[in-house]
C-alpha cells in the first residue's frame, strides 16, 4: 500500500557529507554527555528498597507519588500498579545513613497519614549487587543484538552493508543514552528494553532498504552507486512514513496516557524512533557508499557454456 509515489529520485547521496557531519556531531555530543554526566540510573541500577502496598480501592498513583516526595524523594521515584490497579509497587533510592526499614517506615506513615486502611505487603532491600549483575546483562544483551545483526546482513546481503547498518543502529543507541544523560532522565531496566528494541526496530528499516539497493542493481545496470542508493530510498519513502507513523502513534499514546510508569519507556522509543528514521536512511546508506559497496558485490555473474568473448554469453542472477 502506497500514499504516495514520487516519479523523480530524491538526490540524497549528493548531500551524504552533510548527513554523515550532522550525525558524527550529534554523536560526539552524546558521548561527551555520558562521559561528563553519566546516567541517572534507577534503583534496580544502584540498590535501593523495595516495597508492596495494597489499598482497599483502586490507588490513586498520583496521591502515592506526592506522598512519596513530600519526604525528600525526587518527583521522579518509581511509583506503579502491579497485579490489580490496588497494589503499588514503589521503588525508593538508597539513601546515605537511612536503612531500608527506616525508608519503609517513613513511607508507609506517610501513606497511613492519607489512607489510613493502606497496608505494606513487603519490603525488600535491593543491593548493589542485583544493580551489577543487571549493567553486565545488559550490556551482553546488547553485544549478542550487535553480533547477530552484523552476521544476519553479512550473509542476506554483503559485510558492507553489515558495518553500514551497526554503526548506524549503535549511532541511535549512544544518542538515545545521551539523551536520558543530558537531562538526567531516569535510566531503568523498561527504558533498557526500549534501546534493545530500537535496534531491531531500526535494522528492519535498514534491511528494507538494503532489499531495494539489491533489486535496483539487478534492474538498473546503468546507474551508478549513489543512484541506485537514492532511487531505493526514494522507492521505500511511503513505506517509511506509514510504517513509522502508525508506530509513533502507539508510542505517543503510551507517552501521554500510559502514566509515569510507562513514561521514560515511551519517551526512549521516540527517540529512537526519530532518530532511528535518519539513521537508516541517511547514515546507513551513506555509509555503505563510503564503503564502496558496488553491483558486482550483490549480484553474481554466472557465464554460460559458450564463447567466453562473448559478451551476451554472462547471465545475472
Amino acid at each position: 500500500m502506497e500514499f504516495f509515489r514520487i516519479k523523480k529520485d530524491i538526490p540524497f547521496m549528493k548531500h551524504a557529507l552533510i548527513f554523515n557531519a550532522i550525525s558524527f556531531i550529534t554523536f560526539a555530543l552524546a558521548v561527551f554527555f555520558l562521559l561528563t554526566r553519566g546516567l541517572h540510573l534507577s534503583v534496580e541500577f544502584t540498590g535501593g528498597t523495595v516495597m508492596e502496598v495494597a489499598y482497599s480501592q483502586p490507588a490513586d498513583l498520583a496521591k502515592v507519588r506526592g506522598a512519596v516526595s513530600a519526604l525528600g524523594y525526587a518527583d521522579d521515584v518509581q511509583v506503579q500498579n502491579f497485579g490489580t490497579s490496588r497494589d503499588v509497587m514503589i521503588r525508593l533510592p538508597a539513601q546515605k545513613g537511612v536503612s531500608s526499614a527506616q525508608q519503609s517506615e517513613q513511607v508507609i506513615g506517610a501513606l497511613k497519614a492519607a489512607d489510613p486502611e493502606v497496608t505494606l505487603r513487603r519490603t525488600e532491600f535491593v543491593g548493589p549487587q542485583v544493580g551489577e549483575e543487571l549493567v553486565h546483562g545488559g550490556l551482553m544483551a546488547l553485544a549478542m543484538v550487535v553480533v547477530g545483526i552484523v552476521i544476519y546482513l553479512a550473509f542476506r546481503f554483503e559485510w558492507k552493508f553489515g558495518v553500514a547498518a551497526i554503526i548506524a543502529n549503535l549511532h541511535d543507541v549512544v544518542i538515545i543514552l545521551g539523551f536520558f544523560a543530558f537531562f538526567q532522565w531516569e535510566f531503568s531496566l523498561s527504558v533498557l528494553a526500549a534501546v534493545l528494541a530500537v535496534l531491531g526496530y531500526s535494522v528492519n528499516e535498514s534491511v528494507v532498504i538494503f532489499d531495494r539497493i539489491r533489486e535496483a542493481f539487478r534492474r538498473y545496470r546503468k546507474m551508478t552507486t549513489h543512484e541506485v542508493i537514492d532511487h531505493a530510498i526514494t522507492s521505500t519513502m511511503s513505506r517509511t512514513i506509514i510504517t513509522h507513523a502508525s508506530t509513533e502513534a502507539m508510542v505517543l499514546s503510551m507517552f501521554f496516557f500510559g502514566g509515569p510508569s510507562l513514561h521514560y519507556f515511551a519517551l526512549a522509543l521516540t527517540i529512537g524512533i526519530l532518530f532511528g528514521i535518519y539513521s537508516s536512511v541517511f547514515v546507513a546508506a551513506a555509509i555503505a557508499m563510503w564503503l564502496g559497496v558496488k553491483r558486482e558485490d550483490l549480484v553474481k555473474t554466472v557465464r554460460k557454456e559458450g564463447d567466453p568473448n562473448d559478451p551476451n554469453a554472462g547471465a545475472t542472477v
